[in-house]
């Protein structure tokens, strides 16, 4: 048996599946201050009546780091950047308590400034004196030499023991500067909370005698085992719309064009599946106004949900962007869209009286009935969601890949479908299809699809390696891993070192089943010249296990409505 927990802003969902199929789903409000109480109150619902030895595999999307860095909760951290010369970071708008220090690694790995020992002890001081006790520390090229890196912190322990480090190299390998400084410092500011919350998490499974591994899904809809994940809590962000994307793969798998629409209770979060992939945000994953170097799926949310606020502003409405709690029909505060399909739908959401009172206080200033009322809020819903699509596609039709898919199939893309995922779907998606001129979707198992999508996605890595045969080392993108390469060193032999170690990585990170599934996505050598002569190879080789469904659910057709 499997089971996946999908943590939403308004809903806690899980599934419980066997033999490929779910056999029951819970869904509970979520308490925002207390997520491993909500994750417990769902889990318990599932495993009732249920052998605990039964349950092979355990998956959480959770949006803990997302609500952290969000809402400014994370915990207070100094940065400090070795950017070399180049890139003015002054006139850039980074991070509170940001020092910037002397020193430089070429692209090679060549240290072509030292570091200045008295300035970063100074560094020390002011960030002893700002009472901080995180820091993350980033070199320009550090993935391709950390010694920089690793020397300001062995400095700074010197006089202040009490400080925590995340070093760049180690946790965004990948080489773009500006992202590598996003995720250590986004990771740095997380790191000590994710850890607690994972090991209550795994501490109320010892005590309920279930004895699974488990997982977490990230946001490039794959899975990692927990315990690497205690190193890596921004892999987790926008998890929940990964499950989103990766419930609706699982309830299709089909080769069609699809735009995933989860309505929540606050947004509604859009996607889109490319003749049956998944589309990825080519610049990383973007959290508030800095982009990362974490890989994820090209999501845009709209700020309209189930439970957006109904306003009358002179002689029209708005909806939302915020939200009071549950729709009226609930016992909530105030109108919303989900009471207007209530009154449409004559009270089979909810108590239709609640919601007639709440849209009556709004309807008679407007001269209006509340089923007049009712019709014009869905009206506008459809419009909302319907435009955001169209925007949605003219942001993507500037992406470069984009246009590469375009160049390469020599067609433009057209929507197939529309996939409705959470409880609304229902409600707005066979409108929105219809007027967009396509098919829809919304399964008997919608509401708790990302509860689905945790549970069948498997497990991914992705790994570049740079092997330069000038220098004699290479570097992986993943853990700091690093080594000495012979001078006859060829793309051939890149490419299995970068599988051996892509096998090695899984096993470590007990993946060991999926290892034969990887695939090369990057091959790329060049030449070093000096005095114009060759006297080496630059190479590049990226490789992966990219997500999809498990082994489990491979053969097995989930009924479809």
């Amino acid at each position: 048996m499997l089971v996946g927990i999908d943590i939403g802003g308004t809903f806690t969902d899980g599934v419980l599946l066997k033999d490929g199929r779910i056999v029951k789903s819970a869904k509970y409000p979520t308490d925002e201050t207390n997520l491993e109480s909500s994750i417990i109150t769902v889990l318990d619902e599932l495993i009732k009546n249920v052998e605990k030895k039964d349950i092979k595999r355990g998956t959480l999307s959770t949006t803990l780091v997302t609500n952290l860095l969000a809402r400014g909760f994370g915990d207070k951290t100094a940065l400090i950047l070795i950017p070399g010369p180049g890139l003015n970071l002054k006139t850039m708008e980074l991070f509170p308590h940001t020092f910037i220090i002397d020193g430089a690694t070429d692209f090679r790995g060549r240290i072509i400034e030292p570091i200045n020992t008295e300035q970063i002890k100074r560094t020390g001081r002011l960030i002893q004196e700002a009472g901080i006790k995180k820091v993350a520390v980033v070199g320009k090229f550090s993935p391709r030499n950390s010694e920089q890196e690793e020397k300001v912190r062995e400095i700074l322990l010197r006089d202040y023991p009490q400080l925590d480090f995340t070093l760049g190299f180690e946790t965004a390998g990948q080489l773009n500067f500006l992202r590598r400084i996003a995720t250590t410092y986004y990771t740095a500011m997380t790191l000590e909370k994710w850890q607690a919350f994972a090991k209550n998490i795994l501490k109320a499974l010892e005590s309920r005698m279930i004895n699974c591994p488990l997982n977490i899904l990230k946001a490039d809809g794959g899975t990692m085992p927990l315990e690497v994940s205690l190193n890596h809590p921004c892999e987790t962000v926008f998890s929940g719309p990964a499950a989103s994307v990766m419930g609706a793969y699982a309830l299709t798998r089909d080769q069609e064009t699809s735009v995933v629409m989860d309505i929540g209770g606050t947004t509604a979060d859009l996607a889109l599946i490319l003749k049956g992939k998944p589309l990825y945000a080519s610049k990383g994953a973007r959290i508030g106004e800095h982009y990362t170097s974490i890989r994820a799926f090209s999501v845009r949310s709209v700020a309209l949900g189930g439970d957006s606020v109904i306003r009358g502003v002179g002689s029209d409405i708005t909806i939302g962007p915020d939200r009071m709690g549950v729709a009226a029909c609930f016992g909530g505060p105030a109108a919303t869209p989900t009471d207007a399909i209530n009154i449409l739908e004559d009270g089979k959401l909810g108590g239709l009286e609640l919601s007639r009172e709440a849209l009556e206080k709004i309807a008679r200033p407007l001269g209006m009935t509340v089923q007049e009322l009712a019709r014009l809020v869905v009206e506008k819903v459809n419009h909302i969601l319907k435009e955001s699509i169209k925007k949605m596609f003219e942001t993507w039709e500037k992406e470069p890949l984009y246009k590469v898919y375009e160049v390469v199939n020599k067609r433009s893309v057209k929507i197939d479908k529309i996939i409705g995922i959470g409880g609304a779907a229902q409600s707005f998606v066979p409108a929105v299809a219809n007027s967009m001129g396509c098919s829809f979707m919304v399964h008997e198992y919608s509401q708790v699809a990302n509860a689905l999508g945790a549970a069948v996605s498997r497990p991914t890595l992705t790994l570049v390696l740079h092997a330069d045969t000038g220098q004699g080392h290479f570097h992986l993108n993943l853990d700091g891993i690093a080594g000495k390469i012979p001078a006859k060193f060829s793309l051939e032999d890149a490419k299995k070192m970068a599988r051996e170690y892509l096998q090695e990585l899984m096993v470590k990170r007990s993946m060991a089943e999926y290892t034969d599934q990887y695939e090369y996505f990057m091959e790329e050598q060049f030449n070093t010249i000096s005095g114009f002569m060759t006297i080496g190879k630059i190479f590049d080789v990226g490789i992966q296990v990219a997500p999809g469904v498990i082994n489990e659910l491979a053969d097995v057709v989930v009924g479809r409505k």
